[in-house]
């Protein structure tokens, strides 16, 4: 996963993104873990991070060995 730079978390497959990121298993229950005890944004270091885009891709399954 990667911050954009506008504060949106999206998958980096690739890990190619600059910046800042964090990992995150494929599954809804981590995802909604992390953003339960704000994970994110401490980890990326901002205060406030959209993850609807990253929680699509987890419930398509598409996160797996994502970087976050």
């Amino acid at each position: 996963m990667a911050d954009e730079g506008d504060h949106v978390a999206v998958v980096d497959r690739m890990r190619t993104r600059p910046g800042r990121g964090a990992w995150l298993h494929d599954d809804l229950k981590c995802l909604e873990l992390a953003e339960r005890r704000r994970a994110f944004t401490r980890a990326l270091r901002t205060e406030a991070l959209d993850t609807s885009r990253l929680r699509g891709e987890v419930e398509r399954g598409g996160a797996a060995g994502s970087r976050s």
